[in-house]
């Protein structure tokens, strides 16, 4: 069995007060969005109660699916590289960037050069994209769809030759009998995310996937607990977004939380993948919210979406 906790978004704080220049770009919208209420939406301390409670589920293995920063200032990039060496160390946490953290031009770059360790690959190489980490049974595939936008706007693109790189490594992973995990910011479904806010070669990646399939497909950026599938070349692929792992407010599904799966290796059904959330719970603690089961059959993944609701 091969445990992963998946969390997303967290949005690092305090924002550090930026330089009047710092501001003549996108950076004074998002600035002004900042102390306009994502500040208060935003709870380190609920953030630290969510880490705390992953840590006690004792995973094999973290995934953060990017936004650490909020506007790509660089006193965020020393922030961030905090918040993932207190998920751990580099080889048991996997990170790949959100839109935050590529707000400008330039800033994806300097935070990488930072936290780079995360994003290591099997051959050593740091901040490069797709990288690929083989754990066991499990090999898990980091894209990145972050790339700088206008102001208002928040959408993400793999490119061509990362989608070309993504499919090949898929590929050879597959022929290797692993189980696939890929982790992408933005949803990489089309009905993932209205326009503005998509990833806008969703419709290349959906092709590739049913080409060459994975086994679960894990993004953030939505700031809400979801399931949906796509087609795979053997059956439906799950993908799987978390909630902002510090937002205070909204339901259940837009919580603080955080999903835990159990991969188990080859059993006579084929991997199984089961699934909780778990996360702020209506009495302010931390914990189980529902259950999800990803079960894959012979000739493909039957995603079963059993959301067992217990006792708060």
């Amino acid at each position: 069995m091969f445990r992963i906790a998946h969390l997303t978004d967290p949005h690092v704080g305090p924002l550090p007060r930026p330089r009047l220049r710092e501001l003549l770009n996108k950076r004074l919208t998002g600035y002004i969005n900042w102390h306009r209420g994502r500040d208060k939406a935003h709870d380190m301390e609920l953030l630290a109660a969510l880490v705390s409670d992953i840590h006690d589920q004792a995973p094999d293995h973290i995934a953060c699916t990017g936004d650490v920063s909020n506007i790509g200032l660089s006193e965020e990039w020393s922030t961030a590289r905090v918040f993932l060496e207190g998920l751990g160390p580099p080889d048991r946490v996997s990170f790949v960037p959100g839109n935050h953290d590529a707000y400008i031009e330039g800033a994806l770059a300097g935070l990488l050069a930072v936290c780079g360790p995360w994003t290591e690959d099997d051959t050593g190489k740091l901040g490069r994209f797709p990288f690929v980490r083989r754990r066991g049974h499990v090999a898990l595939v980091g894209l990145s769809s972050a790339i700088p936008t206008a102001p208002f706007v928040a959408s993400g693109r793999m490119g061509r030759r990362q989608m070309e790189a993504t499919e090949e490594i898929l590929a050879g992973l597959r022929d290797e009998g692993l189980i696939r995990v890929v982790m992408i910011h933005h949803p990489p479904h089309v009905a993932g995310a209205s326009a503005g806010r998509n990833l806008t070669d969703a419709r290349k990646f959906e092709t590739m996937i049913a080409r060459v399939g994975a086994e679960l497909v894990l993004h953030g950026h939505n700031h809400i607990g979801s399931v949906a599938t796509i087609p795979g070349p053997h059956g439906p692929v799950p993908v799987v977004g978390a909630p902002s792992a510090s937002s205070r407010g909204g339901t259940i599904t837009h919580r603080a939380a955080y999903y835990l799966f159990d991969i188990a290796d080859e059993d006579r059904e084929g991997p199984r993948i089961k699934a909780q959330l778990r996360g702020l719970r209506t009495d302010g603690t931390i914990g189980f919210l529902e259950d999800i089961s990803l079960t894959e059959k012979s000739g493909g993944i039957k995603v079963t979406l059993r959301r067992e609701k217990r006792a708060r």
